[in-house]
């Protein structure tokens, strides 16, 4: 698969007019001349043999200075993963000599990526940025104001895709400068292993050797946390201030590394978007697809290291076979997106309900939760269905074959009454597309956490982009460019220009408060409390934003 360059030229000539984008001073590592350039000039990037120099654990790095930020892509945090340490827990990268150019984004981490641009209109709008694919993956970025010996707090980006797809660099809305430029902090994005790589339990088949196999893809998280742990004091960044943030499979992650055992000391605060878990894996699920695994490639118990040799590609289809089988005989996992996800193994992760230990590493780790209230429309890329009626939203929730929301049986005209009684300005498609985007899952996690030391705050995202015919909604994945003050730079997802810039503005300044403090609350909005399981208490972030109490709580029950 060829470079993707257009994402990087992109990058340094995007427009300076999203949020706190004002050019600042450049760092000392500039020189006198260069400095003079940029304030006579206009010169945006600056990249040499002396510019942008760090330390690390390993060796130095060489990145870039761009509208005076410091950009490092693809520093290695970990080995190569192939070959004899496939499966395996993530090994420390080899120490290198001299200056090590971290200019560009490191390797994705193997996927499918079949026809992953098929769909011009997805294309378009989320315009996915993918590189070349290896198990050479275990790779960060960073982006900060300054290489000096101040503490900044710092945020790890944990990215999307379920367990299964995705990388820390595949939207524009995924850009670290505007928010380490506005907040003063530094921004961390990563890249660890996914699907079948990452989370084949094959402890039952393969005995002691592969006995972390079922989690190796949240060790490389864990692995990466340490990296930022022992390192990102020198990027200007405090590593006693590390929040970890992530949105749909991202969030999943986020709640699971929360709940890790080995996350101690590594993460501080923890923000999860549209993307919530209480639990992984059963342990006896995951063994059982290891042995399926084994049966698919016709191999006993002592050859089973031959998997270790396969081209990863032809791995990835033998296993989601297996996966398939498996499911046939017994169902599903229940994961996102397939049967491979974290296992609940009793050592790196619990078999009990995530959040439910009162006196858990996770107890002292505040959280911010929040979903959008359109993430599935079913309108989106069927603009007939804008004009549907109550009558015929019933019968899509309640007709078994729909292909387009999951069957309520009987339940389907209570379900839609209550929504509707709920939200009486809503069209029969909102109604129809917040039923399917309901928020369930983020509810069960606030309750769980709720009961912990540290508070929770829920927010439930509204804001509608004018794009597509105002069909888009809230959907999943947009409100991440107005957590990082993007929304200049992710145009295809809110339109650019002062609208969506005014939301960023003020949803920014509860991320970087949130990070600050553990507390979101800013001059910008109204008083956010923390929730509660009694109440509910909900921040809607729209043009008004407003706190109301669990305002889908009745409706939602039906479910």
């Amino acid at each position: 698969m060829q470079s993707n360059r257009r994402f990087f030229f992109q990058t340094l000539g995007v427009s300076a007019a999203g949020i706190g984008l004002a050019t600042l001073p450049l760092t000392s590592c500039a020189t006198t001349t260069q400095k003079q350039a940029s304030e006579d000039e206009g010169q945006q990037l600056f990249i040499g043999d002396d510019i942008a120099i760090a330390e690390t654990k390993y060796g130095k790095v060489k990145g870039f200075i761009l509208r005076g930020t410091y950009n490092y892509r693809g520093i290695p945090y970990g080995a190569d993963t192939g070959g004899k340490n496939r499966f395996m827990p993530p090994q420390e990268p080899e120490p290198w000599t001299g200056v090590l150019p971290t200019v560009w984004w490191g390797n994705t981490a193997p996927q499918d990526m079949t026809n992953r641009y098929a769909n011009a209109y997805s294309s378009f709008a989320d315009h996915w940025n993918y590189d070349d694919v290896s198990e050479d993956c275990l790779k960060l970025n960073v982006w900060t104001p300054e290489i000096d010996d101040k503490k900044r707090p710092v945020l790890v980006w944990i990215h999307g895709g379920g367990f299964t797809n995705g990388n820390g660099f595949e939207q524009d809305s995924y850009d670290g400068e505007n928010l380490s430029k506005k907040g003063d902090v530094v921004f961390v994005s990563i890249n660890h292993r996914l699907g079948p790589i990452g989370f084949s339990d094959l402890s039952a088949a393969g005995g002691a050797k592969y006995a972390d196999s079922g989690n190796v893809g949240v060790l490389d998280i864990i692995a990466a946390l340490k990296w930022v742990n022992e390192n990102i004091a020198n990027f200007g960044g405090d590593s006693g201030n590390v929040t970890i943030m992530g949105q749909s499979g991202g969030g999943a992650k986020v709640c699971t590394v929360t709940s890790m055992p080995a996350s101690e000391g590594l993460i501080h605060k923890a923000v999860a978007l549209s993307g919530n878990i209480v639990g992984a894996i059963s342990k006896d699920y995951s063994a059982k697809l290891g042995t399926y695994i084994l049966n698919e490639a016709g191999l006993s118990s002592s050859e089973i290291d031959k998997l270790q040799e396969m081209p990863w590609a032809d791995y990835l289809v033998l296993a989601n076979k297996a996966a398939e089988k498996l499911t046939q005989d017994v169902g599903g996992s229940g994961m996102m997106r397939g049967s491979f996800g974290p296992v609940a193994d009793r050592v790196h992760l619990p078999d009990t309900p995530f959040f439910s230990g009162m006196n858990s590493y996770s107890s002292k780790v505040p959280m911010l939760l929040s979903t959008t209230t359109g993430e599935f429309s079913p309108s989106r890329t069927n603009a007939a269905l804008e004009n549907i009626s109550f009558e015929e939203v019933k019968d899509n929730l309640r007709n078994s074959s729909s292909p387009t929301s999951s069957p309520y049986g009987d339940k389907a005209d209570a379900i839609v009454d209550a929504y509707a009684n709920a939200f009486p300005n809503k069209k029969p498609i909102d109604i129809w597309s917040m039923i399917l985007s309901n928020r369930s899952k983020v509810i069960e996690t606030a309750n769980a956490k709720a009961n912990q030391a540290a508070p929770v705050y829920l927010a439930w995202f509204g804001w509608e982009p004018p794009l597509f015919d105002n069909r888009m909604r809230a959907f999943h994945c947009l409100d991440i460019s107005f957590w990082f003050g993007n929304t200049d730079l992710m145009l295809t997802h809110t339109g650019g220009g002062k609208h969506p810039r005014t939301m960023a503005e003020k949803m920014s300044d509860c991320l970087l408060a949130f990070m600050k403090t553990g507390n979101p609350n800013t001059d910008n909005l109204p008083d956010w409390p923390a929730y509660t399981k009694e109440n509910g208490e909900t921040m809607i972030l729209n043009d008004s934003c407003e706190v109301k109490n669990d305002p889908d709580r009745d409706a939602r029950k039906l479910l």
